[in-house]
């Protein structure tokens, strides 16, 4: 499936959509909006305009949140133009007969026809078939049991951490979705590369995070996650003003990122957003057609790292549609000033011990001191309360934080070793406002700092950009590229 550049109505959509945000004669004479207010626009403008450009470039992103409502098992087919469900098959077993349609009339293109016995080949026939009645198709495996038992049981929990998320200048629905992918919301499960917890860091990471850190993180707890895991997102949106390749630096890594951001440039994006779209679809044709002989343009840059972010915002409408769906309960923060055994818990709150670990899921015997322990009530004897988005964020919080998000440059000059001093000084304002989501900012802006100016990261990229070898391989893979869709095409 290839979509053609949409630099131009990308650029005209966002010019309308701008005009609409222009205060009328009379919301002008309104009061100004207070910091906390103009940091939830920013981040919701930055969110509109990221969904503006998934419609231009991934109109079927949508089709990625029924992949996480059905159950493990089956095979989805969708429509890339604009995510609709078209059928629903059994990974295995007579597709004719027991293939579920969303619309009717498309069951005759199988037509009795014999299907390849490979699930793969079958996949494909069934895409071909189904493209000239509704356009580019999608399809992939459903995995609706990675997520739909956490959901039933953390579920409850969505609004709470959706205000944590827009504390740091994150819409809820985008880091929940976020989640909904990398854990299914489960705050304990591990990757095969050893990634744990709700947005899946590796372990090696969370021991870094924790040399800056000034409170314990328990990393299976979803509410101790979820703040650094919206202060890392911000970051990342801020470093790039979107949140696209924000998400698919967590995925892929900066240095992948920072090749495919590149290689749009060379294709003529316009901005960082077409820049990321135009070279994420360079990498994945290229990936498609000769891997090992553009491997010094694609590198590790793979299948999954090309749909991550419209994963996530597929995933978004499941966020939404959960927390609406879904009765909602609190969560109560309290930091642990000793040891504070399990049993203590059970007895003091009358709550069970699986009810206590559903809202602490690191907790086997004890709260270790220094750690959170959250229950749905406030418990004054378990600790000072630390449940900072349930309080007003503190005025020097959110004039930092806006300063932060509001935050002009280029995003390969983060790289750069003298854009060093920027970000260290917003680190030791954010640990001057003496706040919990302060100290949370500080902590991951050491971590980034560590990960770029320890790292070969700007180096390689450097040499990415000036190379000739690379740009003569970029100029054959465009040659070759357009004699291979024009084949895919023409099938």
């Amino acid at each position: 499936m290839g979509f053609p550049p949409a630099s131009l109505l990308l650029s005209a959509i966002l010019g309308v959509w701008g005009g609409w945000l222009l205060p009328s004669p009379v919301s002008a004479q309104r009061a100004p909006l207070s910091e906390e207010q103009l940091v939830l626009n920013q981040a919701q403008e930055r969110f509109q305009a990221d969904l503006l450009a998934m419609r231009v470039f991934r109109p079927g992103y949508a089709f990625w949140q029924h992949i996480f409502q059905i159950p493990d098992g089956s095979v989805a087919f969708g429509s890339a133009r604009d995510g609709r469900l078209l059928a629903v098959f059994p990974a295995g077993g007579d597709w004719d007969r027991e293939g579920r349609w969303t619309e009717g009339d498309l069951a005759t293109v199988l037509g009795g026809r014999p299907l390849p016995n490979r699930l793969n080949d079958r996949r494909e026939e069934v895409a071909q078939r189904l493209e000239p009645e509704v356009g580019p198709v999608m399809h992939n495996a459903t995995r609706g049991d990675f997520l739909l038992p956490n959901l039933s049981r953390y579920g409850i929990f969505l609004d709470e951490w959706a205000l944590i998320y827009e504390r740091f200048g994150v819409p809820g629905e985008v880091g929940l979705a976020q989640a909904m992918i990398e854990s299914g919301l489960n705050g304990t499960i591990r990757s095969e590369a050893r990634a744990l917890g709700f947005c899946q860091w590796l372990e090696s990471n969370w021991n870094q995070l924790k040399r800056h850190a000034s409170s314990v993180i328990e990393g299976h707890n979803q509410t101790t996650q979820a703040p650094y895991c919206a202060a890392y997102l911000s970051i990342l949106a801020t470093k790039y003003g979107t949140f696209i390749p924000a998400l698919s630096e967590h995925h892929a890594g900066g240095t992948n990122v920072g090749r495919t951001v590149i290689n749009g440039g060379r294709l003529g994006g316009g901005d960082v957003r077409e820049q990321y779209f135009l070279g994420s679809e360079f990498a994945r044709d290229l990936r498609r057609m000769a891997p090992r002989k553009f491997r010094d343009v694609v590198y590790s840059y793979g299948p999954r790292s090309f749909l991550y972010a419209e994963m996530v915002f597929g995933n978004t409408l499941n966020v939404t549609r959960a927390r609406g769906e879904i009765p909602q309960t609190r969560i109560h923060a309290m930091r642990a000033q000793r040891p504070i055994p399990l049993s203590e818990v059970t007895q003091r709150t009358g709550l069970s011990v699986d009810e206590v670990r559903r809202f602490n899921p690191a907790l086997v015997r004890q709260v270790p001191r220094g750690a959170n322990l959250y229950l749905p009530q406030r418990v004054e004897a378990f600790g000072p309360d630390v449940s900072f988005w349930h309080r007003a964020p503190a005025p020097a919080y959110t004039t930092v934080l806006l300063d932060f998000l509001q935050l002009e440059s280029e995003s390969w000059s983060w790289d750069d070793p003298s854009f060093a001093p920027v970000l260290t000084n917003f680190r030791r304002r954010f640990q001057d406002t003496d706040t919990e989501e302060g100290d949370v900012m500080a902590a991951v802006l050491g971590y980034v700092m560590d990960e770029m100016y320890t790292s070969r990261r700007r180096q390689i990229l450097v040499e990415f950009r000036e190379s000739l070898q690379v740009q003569r391989l970029v100029e054959q893979g465009l040659r070759e590229r357009e004699i291979f869709l024009s084949t895919t095409t023409a099938r």
